[in-house]
């Protein structure tokens, strides 16, 4: 039986930390991408050799999004399960919202949100294609007993790494089905045309399929629901910190000392998220635990606009790419006159490089990103009373 404490869920059974922190994900992910746009930065903000510490946090900062969102689908999952009890229904909800993503990576996303072209000769797939196949699988996955996604999840999360030395190249003509279950980058199919796996998947299927198993936590007491959360959140934490101390097994990139005791601690948690290492995701899975447990609380008002946006994840995705490059297109046409680096084929017949003052610091990308979040809120609010109400499918799957 539920026990949990008066406000931690709305009236539809949905955990408000989760929704909660699901919200913060989306206004972490819209500055990052914000940054892409709109940053004068054209150097990795993690490089330690060319970055300053408040583009770096900026940066870093955002690695939380992936695989907290990941693991929370997990998890959703299994609370819409316990509410719902139709194995059958939930799989194929699933196996829908799962293939929907795919196909929205591969063209509306691609399309529509980062390139403004119909462009098929390079394609390159992120966060979307990795949670539809986790999707996919997990609609399988759930069929079976609780312990074999555990068991599943664990594996991948613990284990991949181990096969960090097995190269595409060993696989002969089957290279590329390694480059996208694990060791990503980029090959070519067909004549003129790339596709880069930005997104390996194993490693995140195993998020999914550990965020499932560890469902049952949120149906406990409150207080035993937020014990667990910190146990088990110092304890994901404190595996970081003792394997990345020693540079240990789980990451090919080590840290060093750097030329200040700030930079130092950058090197320590600058892992590896492409693909994603198992410090990355210790890294960012204790501290997320943590932080579930703290909002573990009744929903103060002066958050329930973040709440809203945790509600309508995939809506605020869809919406926020085009919004953002859209204004980025706006910027440039009244600085520079002209936006064709801002375009693809057909719009424009190759790609074109930015002007070289091309971009804006870091205030200019924080206030864009708020600017964004202000204007996606009204439509974010509609539709989260939409999906409260409707019971069309389209309405579900987004």
């Amino acid at each position: 039986m539920n026990t949990s404490a008066p406000g931690t869920r709305t009236f539809d059974g949905r955990v408000v930390a989760i929704d909660l922190l699901r919200g913060f994900i989306m206004i972490l992910m819209a500055l990052d991408h914000t940054r892409d746009f709109f940053s004068s930065a054209d150097f990795n903000p993690l490089d330690l050799h060319k970055t300053h510490a408040a583009l770096f946090l900026t940066r870093w900062i955002t690695h939380f999004c992936a695989p907290l969102f990941i693991f929370l689908s997990g998890v959703s999952t299994f609370l819409s399960l316990t509410r719902g009890g139709d194995l059958a229904a939930q799989s194929r909800l699933l196996m829908l919202r799962g293939a929907l993503l795919i196909l929205l990576e591969l063209t509306v996303i691609h399309w529509f949100g980062w390139t403004f072209s119909i462009e098929m000769r390079e394609i390159w797939v992120g966060v979307l294609w990795a949670i539809g196949w986790s999707m996919l699988c997990l609609s399988l996955l759930i069929r079976l007993r609780r312990e074999v996604a555990a068991t599943v999840g664990i594996l991948m999360i613990l284990g991949h790494n181990l096969f960090d030395g097995v190269r595409p190249e060993q696989w002969g003509e089957w290279g590329w089905l390694w480059q996208v279950l694990h060791a990503g980058g980029g090959f070519d199919f067909g004549e003129g045309r790339r596709f880069i796996a930005s997104y390996p998947l194993i490693p995140w299927i195993g998020v999914m399929a550990a965020g499932y198993a560890f469902g049952p936590v949120f149906l406990a007491e409150a207080a035993v629901r937020r014990r667990s959360l910190l146990r088990w959140g110092m304890l994901l934490t404190c595996a970081f910190v003792l394997l990345r101390l020693g540079n240990l097994y789980g990451d090919a990139t080590t840290w060093s000392a750097q030329s200040s005791d700030l930079f130092t601690l950058f090197s320590f948690i600058h892992c590896t998220k492409y693909p994603p290492s198992l410090h990355y995701l210790l890294m960012t899975l204790g501290p997320g635990l943590l932080l579930i447990a703290l909002l573990d609380r009744p929903l103060p008002a002066w958050l329930r606009w973040v709440n809203v946006f945790g509600q309508v994840p995939l809506f605020f995705y869809l919406l926020h790419l085009p919004l953002i490059h859209g204004l980025a297109v706006l910027t440039d046409y009244g600085r520079y006159g002209a936006v064709d680096w801002q375009f693809g084929w057909p719009f424009a017949p190759e790609e074109l490089a930015k002007p070289e003052d091309h971009g804006f610091g870091l205030l200019i990308v924080y206030l864009m990103t708020a600017f964004v979040v202000l204007l996606l809120y009204p439509l974010c609010r509609w539709f989260a009373g939409l999906k409260r109400t409707s019971r069309k499918l389209w309405v579900r799957l987004l």
